[in-house]
């Protein structure tokens, strides 16, 4: 089973959130190093373009293996049982975006105009498994993005390439994601912030390769593009949610980790895909309501089985429900510090 080999989707209960929601319907863009098709992947892409020179023409091209990762952490259905790679959301479509060479930073420009082409092409969700430093093309491309309804999930980056939350991770309304590691605690990798509002497993992450093969990846990347999945499974089941909506979903169902509430390694807390898809979520706005969800949920927080510290994010806002009239504010947070130059992966 692809459980063995990626136990993200076991911590995350993939196969249970499954039943409720595969992602159906639903576009993925991945503005990235291109995506190589893949028997995991078959089905699955649609054609897409590059950005810059030198590439397959569709987007279906990857020298890197980056990209083609990415794509299976979102919507790979695991061909071969035993070795095969499993998506987070295995029926949504992938729209594949060359915008980043092979073992090169990628450029800002480059970015933005991949972010441009895929809302032209009507894609519900965009991943962007990058970081660096916004300029005023790329800040347009990304709020054009949210104001068209588009949910745009962003790395926050990686501690080896920068000490701060990137962008457009940084930009006020983008779903910035952190990691965690096997243990469920704050990966090493992972950039910490004030930005950041929801983390998912980032280290010894197996997904799609080059050549019909297999990576395993570590890093913000990975977290993201599992993040990005957990979207397209929200949007598939609420098609007329709005980006917002979305966005509140998983950050009012996270899993609460670190100090309680809000914190800058963790978030919200750590994704919960059951619970985003089933919890009872009032929407933005709302200050004198409760967020409830099912016993079963609450009992079975990722990764634990049921046990009573990681379910406390949802614990607690049943306990102040029931103290009475509590409420929920998803805040939204501030750029940080401009980064680095560049667009890192």
């Amino acid at each position: 089973m692809p459980e063995e080999r990626q136990w993200h989707l076991r911590y995350l209960r993939t196969l249970e959130a499954n039943t409720l929601s595969q992602g159906e319907g639903v576009v993925v863009a991945v503005p990235d190093s291109g995506v190589n098709p893949h028997p995991d992947l078959s089905g699955s892409l649609v054609p897409g373009t590059d950005i810059i020179p030198g590439g397959s023409g569709n987007g279906m091209g990857d020298e890197d293996g980056h990209g083609t990762g990415m794509a299976g952490l979102i919507a790979a259905h695991a061909e071969n049982a035993s070795t095969g790679a499993l998506g987070i959301a295995p029926r949504a479509r992938i729209l594949p975006i060359y915008s980043s060479p092979a073992r090169r930073d990628g450029t800002s420009e480059a970015l933005a105009k991949g972010i441009e082409y895929a809302v032209s092409r009507h894609a519900q969700v965009i991943s962007i498994s990058a970081a660096g430093a916004p300029d005023a093309h790329l800040q347009r491309a990304v709020k054009a993005a949210m104001q068209a309804n588009v949910i745009v999930v962003a790395a926050a980056g990686n501690i080896s390439r920068s000490p701060i939350v990137g962008y457009p991770a940084s930009e006020p309304g983008v779903i910035a994601v952190g990691g965690i590691d096997r243990s469920g605690n704050h990966a090493a990798i992972s950039v910490s912030g004030p930005e950041i509002d929801v983390v998912a497993p980032a280290v010894d992450i197996y997904s799609t390769g080059l050549n019909g093969g297999y990576r395993v990846g570590t890093g913000t990347s990975d977290a993201t593009a599992i993040v990005a999945g957990a979207a397209a499974l929200i949007r598939s089941k609420y098609p007329d949610l709005p980006a917002a909506e979305v966005a509140h979903r998983l950050t009012a169902t996270a899993v609460d980790k670190g100090p309680p509430g809000r914190d800058d390694q963790y978030g919200y807390g750590v994704i919960d895909l059951v619970a985003a898809l089933t919890a009872d979520v009032p929407p933005l706005g709302f200050e004198s309501t409760g967020v409830t969800a099912p016993a079963s949920t609450a009992a079975a927080a990722p990764g634990t089985g049921g046990d009573n510290s990681t379910a406390r994010g949802l614990a607690t806002l049943g306990a102040l429900l029931a103290a009475g009239g509590a409420y929920l504010v998803w805040r939204r947070r501030r750029r940080a510090d401009d980064p680095p130059p560049r667009i890192s992966r």
